[in-house]
């Protein structure tokens, strides 16, 4: 099926169940995230909002919802792009089987972009800022965002639709210092092909060209947020998996895409900044306001049929989920191809994607010896670490396996078969003063924090607890402590002070604990925080609270803690300290009043009462 509009999609989607209507006005300021929130959560449909106060157009969310819904979207497609990606890796299977490949090999037409159509609808009109669906996500949210933007850029030192940039970077069109229908927001976290072209704009003393694409074909929107191999096009894979050629041209100079529903131009100048956020992110916290690019408005566009599409992104599981499991539908094992011995790998998103990554490796490195210690996957470690966004990890557990079957994506699994033979002595790597996420706030800094690698092969060296050690539930330090999983428990004390009285803590349990170590071999990671029943309540809360809130470096203690030739490690259990930090973000909570408005539309006679949601 190839879209030639949003519209198309959303018809279709609606010709087979998959899309409901919202006939009641609906407010864009949280009332309608409130929906999308619910409406994913229940496992429910695409929405179209008929009546947005406050604009003449309709909008549309949870479109790609689910992972069978975008299967369904893209069903003439994916076939086609799993068998190019196999080609990629294969070039001699196009003629070892050609009537196999034929139809993949033809479908790469799609992929060149097709300059000057004759139909441009996206110039139906012009509008303004102030006329589009101002949505507002969160309560602490500086104000109305583009959730679902392409944004589109060009290298001004080799300008052309072939070296250009399409990435998802969050638009602020209200709030803050923003002069209404004169500025935008332009937030772009580290390690983006944007920041390239802005840099080598900035060296020259020009302004960088940008062109934001809203809507248009849903595979548009999926090439904005596919992480390609640099040098490969955004606009090729928009074509590969919408079955049609990205059709562009220029308007002005800018780039437009011709079958967008609204098209923003505009110009970002060197050194100017303005505060963008808070937003409310996908970490399931605030990003915080801070200095990021403006961009000067030149025009907007907008289609006749113009339909805003957007998305709420809060603590996963959201619909940016559902991109993520695509994105891994699509890739199959392409990261695994790029790092040698690699096998598989899994970036957690119950744990905000960039902080949690797990590992599966290769150990081939001394096969003639006996002992069984990490060696290769300490290789494969940093190479994952220095490779696309994987870079931006911040806990990285890896292992190799030459027996017992273990998947990154069994988490529990996988992290019972780690720390049944990690040893703390020797297998943790730091890596301090370095870069992590733009929008994780458990570092020192912005985009600045530290790295952990637990690197753990060999045979089992001890029996996780399935229970708290008498010693342990005793311990009249510990408020409360609760089993979370095999060998990992979580345990209260007062909230956070300060680092001193934290190292004071950790004293007081090492002078404790440390003469009782052999009796605590079966707990090799404790969860200090601050609700040990909330994070042991669930798998998904462990992951969450343990990876978010934490920065190795700062968080990570040990009963019996040692340094030795620069490498630190702990011969009791280690302590990952998980409580909140004056330094940390707030975290994302909904608005009661909000909430109780939004009950109205579930209930007898609502647009949703036939949806079954959770409150």
């Amino acid at each position: 099926m190839a879209y030639a509009s949003l519209k198309d999609c959303l018809d279709d989607l609606e010709r087979t169940g998959q899309l409901i209507r919202i006939k009641e006005e609906v407010d864009p300021f949280l009332e309608m995230a409130a929906i999308q929130l619910r409406v994913y959560e229940a496992g429910g449909p695409a929405i179209l909002f008929e009546r947005v106060k406050g604009t003449r157009f309709q909008a549309a969310s949870n479109i790609f919802g689910s992972l069978e819904r975008s299967r369904f979207i893209f069903r003439d497609s994916l076939g086609k792009i799993k068998k190019l990606i196999a080609l990629r890796k294969d070039p001699l299977a196009v003629f070892k089987h050609p009537l196999d490949n034929s139809s993949a090999a033809l479908a790469a037409i799609n992929a060149l972009p097709l300059k000057n159509p004759s139909s441009k609808p996206v110039l139906f009109q012009q509008v303004q800022v102030s006329d589009l669906p101002l949505i507002r996500h969160w309560p602490k949210d500086g104000g109305a965002f583009i959730t679902l933007p392409q944004v589109y850029t060009e290298d001004i030192s080799a300008p052309g639709i072939m070296n250009s940039n399409l990435g998802m970077y969050r638009i602020q069109l209200t709030g803050n210092d923003y002069i209404l229908n004169e500025e935008l927001g332009l937030h772009y976290q580290i390690h983006r092909g944007i920041g390239v072209h802005q840099a080598k704009a900035n060296a020259l003393g020009l302004p960088l060209k940008v062109s934001i694409f809203i809507g248009g074909p849903p595979a548009h929107t999926v090439a904005a947020v596919m992480p390609l191999p640099e040098g490969m096009s955004e606009m090729g894979f928009a074509g590969l998996l919408g079955n049609r050629r990205f059709r562009y041209f220029y308007e002005e100079g800018y780039c437009i895409s011709s079958d967008a529903d609204f098209v923003i131009t505009g110009e970002v100048y060197p050194n100017s900044n303005k505060p963008e956020g808070p937003f409310g992110d996908h970490l399931g916290y605030y990003s915080l306001a801070h200095l990021f690019p403006v961009l000067k408005i030149h025009k907007i566009f907008a289609r006749k049929d113009a339909i805003w599409p957007f998305t709420v992104v809060g603590r996963p599981p959201q619909e940016d989920t559902s991109f993520g499991a695509l994105i891994h539908e699509i890739t199959g094992d392409a990261i695994s191809q790029e790092i040698p011995g690699l096998k598989e790998v899994n970036a957690v998103d119950a744990a905000g994607v960039h902080p949690l990554l797990l590992a599966i490796g290769s150990e081939r490195y001394t096969p003639y010896q006996q002992l069984k210690q990490p060696a290769e996957i300490l290789t494969i470690a940093n190479r994952i670490l220095g490779t696309g966004q994987l870079s931006l990890a911040k806990y990285l557990f890896i292992t190799a396996s030459d027996g017992p079957a273990v998947s990154t994506h069994d988490i529990g699994s996988f992290l019972k078969f780690v720390l049944e033979r990690i040893r703390l002595q020797r297998d943790l790597h730091f890596f301090t003063n370095t870069t992590i996420d733009t929008l994780d706030y458990s570092g020192s800094g912005l985009n600045t924090g530290s790295k952990v690698v637990f690197a753990a092969y060999g045979d089992p060296l001890r029996e996780l607890a399935d229970s708290i050690p008498e010693l342990l539930s005793s311990f009249s330090i510990f408020r409360k402590i609760r089993l979370v999983i095999p060998g990992i428990l979580a345990f209260e004390t007062d909230k956070y002070s300060s680092p001193t009285q934290t190292q004071a803590d950790i004293s007081a349990f090492t002078m404790e604990l440390a003469h009782k170590i052999t009796s605590l071999v079966s707990v090799p990671l404790m969860i200090w925080c601050d609700d040990a029943d909330f994070v042991a309540s669930s798998l998904s809360n462990f992951l969450w609270v343990s990876f978010t809130r934490s920065n190795p470096s700062h968080d990570i203690h040990g009963i019996d803690a040692f340094t030795e030739n620069k490498h630190w490690g702990c011969n009791g259990p280690l302590i990952i300290d998980a409580r909140i930090k004056p330094h940390h973000a707030p975290a994302l909570e909904k608005d009661p009043a909000v909430e109780k408005k939004v009950d109205q539309l579930f209930a007898e006679g609502g647009s949703l009462r036939t949806l079954n949601v959770k409150r």
